[in-house]
């Protein structure tokens, strides 16, 4: 027989259950409405897709040498192209090679030319004279005559031309002799006495003065006791 005291006791068990139970349904709620949670949890969704990792950009160093190289190595600011005071009696578009300052000149006229930094020749390899160009060549092959093999055997017979090649973007090829002015794939040398005799630029100076010099321009290369700031239309 069930008694009243036994009753209240079963009623407040039951009571005290269904209080816990509404308490976790909400705090389930509450949790959820943060942070649903899916329905299927044994369904596997797709992983989320990172960004791509950039690549790593070679070191300058390391990149071919182009028409822009100049951009790549910081020229002394002497050694940039730029329009100078220049008197000269030589006519515009003349040629004038300042061995011992290293300068290139174009002339313009009317006082003016577009000087241009240059590496010429070694110790025991410069020469001067008057020369006409009488040929041009867009990245031009390099084919090391004899006499440069003789001294150096080491170097190819023939190397096609492009951005590793040593006369660089362009070459104006000077009269029957074996010199050149010419680009280079090593614009630091820029201002030395390096070369074998051939007259080279930076690849950019040497398109621009590509683009103005044409077959026949007369090239004057002062020896290294001249000074090209005293140019008079006389060689010494």
């Amino acid at each position: 027989m069930i008694t009243l005291a036994s009753f209240e006791r079963k009623i407040r068990r039951t009571a005290t259950a269904i209080g816990a139970l509404i308490i976790g349904a909400f705090s389930f709620s509450h949790s959820a409405g943060a942070t649903p949670l899916p329905l299927f949890p044994f369904f596997m969704t797709p992983p989320m897709q990172s960004e791509p990792v950039p690549l790593m950009q070679a070191p300058q160093s390391q990149l071919p040498q182009t028409d822009d190289d100049s951009a790549v190595i910081e020229q002394p600011a002497r050694f940039k192209r730029q329009i100078v005071n220049y008197a000269t009696r030589e006519a515009p578009g003349t040629v004038i090679i300042d061995t011992p300052h290293t300068y290139l000149y174009y002339v313009l006229g009317n006082g003016q030319a577009i000087r241009y930094g240059i590496g010429v020749g070694r110790d025991g390899f410069t020469w001067s004279g008057v020369q006409t160009v009488t040929r041009k060549a867009e990245w031009p092959a390099w084919t090391p005559p004899a006499e440069m093999i003789a001294r150096q055997p080491y170097l190819p017979r023939h190397m096609a031309g492009g951005p590793g090649n040593p006369l660089g973007a362009r070459a104006m090829y000077l009269g029957g002799t074996i010199y050149r002015i010419h680009g280079t794939n090593m614009p630091e040398t820029i201002g030395t006495q390096v070369s074998s005799g051939c007259i080279r630029l930076t690849n950019q100076d040497v398109s621009d003065l590509y683009s103005r010099v044409s077959v026949g321009t007369k090239v004057i290369v002062l020896p290294m006791e001249r000074r090209a700031d005293n140019v008079n239309g006389k060689r010494g």
